[in-house]
């Protein structure tokens, strides 16, 4: 089981976070033998594929190089075209198992891990430079596993070496009984096949290695439960700021649900306990919207606030509950509350005709009806 530098036991599996800064420094699964497997089975491919080409095509090189005229070599100038002539023929042999080559370089190593480009892998680290670490790395758990890599693998390519040689023994043989064109081409073959057989047997090792990468990097990926709540800590904020920051938004919306109570057409209480300021916009239609609202002190400095503004303060108990409980601010009041709010309403359009002197003062407000649903005692 890996452990962390703490000492703690590395059992937590890495979280998205830790897997995406994994990925922005460059820590991939890669296997090098997975790396070398597809190069060497795409050029073993291609040479077979596209060997007798370019077995012709250098014999024709070799057959323009010999066969000059006197005049041909004797003039520097012919010199540098024939050359450049040969370049390009060989060019034009080369290119199709270069390009297989230059395709399976780059697929070869994005097949495990995907593809990445890292600024931070390709930063320069000066700790590699301390000859020191460069000690310890030689003779670390890591550098021995890949020399005895190394080793099984020398072995078996050595073995297969032997055996595939043994089994054309024959036919490189027969090469020497054969007219040189045809010994040139049957080589070529001979070549690829040998390449290809060899290139076979680091299937073994990719088998072993592709697998080990992927749970080494894993192991390196693991982390403690400590370092998971950390993480969460630094992802969602510490309880503290969080807190803080909640109270910030608290008292901000609490700043603002202030200066909308002027605006009310009425605030109801409760008296002491709840107090809701609603404003009725006529032009706008819809239902009386929740201004503000709040309970013990903020009901207090809410009333405070309306009679500072002379907005009208009605006691109602059951129906300042009501709207409290069921209404968020800066909604509408629920269907059930419709009747209620608008008999407050229209008590509060009696008083304002009554100070304007344009009516009979009204009576005591009476008592306005609540659902069963919405009804909330204390």
């Amino acid at each position: 089981m890996a452990e962390s530098e703490s000492g703690q036991d590395k059992t937590e599996e890495p979280t998205e976070k830790r897997r995406r800064e994994a990925r922005e420094k460059g820590q991939l699964p890669r296997s090098r033998e997975l790396n070398t497997l597809a190069v060497l089975m795409a050029g073993a491919g291609a040479l077979l594929a596209y060997g007798a080409h370019l077995a012709e095509v250098l014999m024709g090189v070799m057959r323009g190089s010999f066969e000059l005229s006197r005049e041909t070599a004797m003039n520097s100038e012919s010199m540098l075209r024939l050359l450049g002539a040969a370049a390009r023929a060989a060019a034009e042999g080369l290119w199709p198992i270069l390009l297989v080559l230059l395709f399976a370089a780059i697929v070869g190593p994005i097949a495990l891990g995907g593809w990445l480009f890292s600024g931070q892998a390709l930063a320069p680290k000066f700790s590699r430079m301390n000859p020191l670490e460069g000690i310890k790395r030689m003779f670390s758990s890591k550098s021995v596993l890949e020399l005895f890599k190394a080793l099984i693998k020398f072995v078996v390519v050595l073995a297969v070496a032997v055996l595939v040689l043994r089994s054309d023994k024959e036919a490189l043989l027969a090469l020497l009984h054969q007219p040189l064109h045809t010994a040139i081409v049957e080589s070529v073959k001979v070549v690829g096949w040998s390449a290809f057989w060899m290139a076979c047997s680091l299937l073994l090792i990719a088998g072993v290695d592709v697998p080990y990468q992927l749970w080494d990097n894993r192991q390196k990926l693991l982390m403690t439960k400590q370092e998971v709540r950390d993480e969460y800590k630094d992802s969602e904020g510490k309880p503290e700021v969080k807190a803080k920051v909640r109270r910030l938004q608290r008292e901000m919306a609490q700043r603002r649900m202030m200066q909308a109570v002027p605006e009310a057409d009425v605030v109801i209480t409760n008296p002491t306990h709840f107090a809701v300021a609603l404003k009725y916009d006529a032009k706008a239609g819809g239902a009386p919207r929740l201004l503000a609202k709040g309970n013990d002190f903020l009901a207090l400095k809410i009333r405070e606030v309306a009679q500072e503004h002379k907005v009208t303060v009605l006691e109602s108990p059951a129906l300042a509950r009501a709207v409290y409980y069921s209404t968020e601010l800066d909604q509408e009041i629920p269907a059930g509350l419709y009747l209620a709010v608008a008999q407050v309403l229209a008590y509060v359009y009696q008083l304002k005709q009554f100070r304007a002197g344009k009516g009979k003062r009204p009576g005591p407000m009476p008592e306005v009806p609540i659902p069963p649903d919405l009804r909330r005692d204390e």
